[in-house]
């Protein structure tokens, strides 16, 4: 078990971490958060070696990723850097990569009533505006758990907040701050449900942020 406190912040500057071997040759893997060593829930960054794969596996509570690097593929199609994609509890795929890429992937932590299979093409789609300076992209939405990214224009900051249900950020580019810190790229955040922070960040920053899904018991 690995980082399964979810009453605890965690930061977790992945680009210091080494790559571990998953069961797949040419498959490797930076664990953020693991219930078990191949099962359950499960929060890493993998990177695909060129022509490497995965066998036909299931995701019994699904599966979400977002494409960093390269170009991710299964049986239905080929997903560029830039493609946020959510398989639903109990499908299966199969998994490669003809040229390697790098992935964002959660598993085993939808609702099971969360059922929506989503491609969505992030680099085609329209920012909307958000609160203050802020442009947001959603990309899903299921009772109290959110998902979007961000986009932060330089200078900007936002008032400060709690976090119902808690918060997890992912740095895609830039540099994320707030009163505890400096979060370049790479970094992953996750904030535990009544959390607070005073976010701002001094150059473009662009963030994928999840909310509303943590257990909401107090630590």
């Amino acid at each position: 078990m690995l980082n399964m406190d979810f009453t605890q912040r965690l930061v977790i500057k992945s680009e210091q971490m080494d790559w571990l071997a998953s069961p797949a040759i040419g498959v490797w893997r930076k664990p953020f958060e693991r219930q078990e060593q191949e099962a359950g829930h499960t929060t890493s960054i993998v990177r695909y070696e060129a022509d490497s794969k995965f066998k036909t596996h299931p995701h019994p509570m699904g599966e979400e990723i977002f494409v960093l690097e390269g170009t991710f593929s299964d049986e239905t199609g080929d997903f560029p850097a830039g493609t946020y994609l959510r398989n639903p509890p109990n499908s299966t795929h199969a998994p490669f990569s003809n040229n390697g890429c790098v992935i964002f992937v959660k598993l085993n932590q939808f609702d099971e009533q969360d059922t929506k299979q989503t491609r969505i093409n992030t680099n085609e789609q329209d920012w909307l505006a958000g609160m203050g300076g802020l442009q947001v992209m959603p990309l899903h939405e299921f009772k109290h758990e959110h998902v979007a990214l961000v986009k932060w224009p330089q200078g900007e900051q936002f008032q400060p907040h709690r976090h119902f249900g808690g918060e997890e950020i992912l740095v895609l580019s830039g540099t994320f701050k707030d009163e505890y810190g400096e979060y370049p790229k790479g970094t992953w955040i996750r904030s535990p449900h009544m959390s607070n922070h005073s976010p701002y960040v001094e150059e473009e920053t662009v963030i994928l942020v999840k909310t509303g899904h943590l257990p909401i018991e107090e630590a």
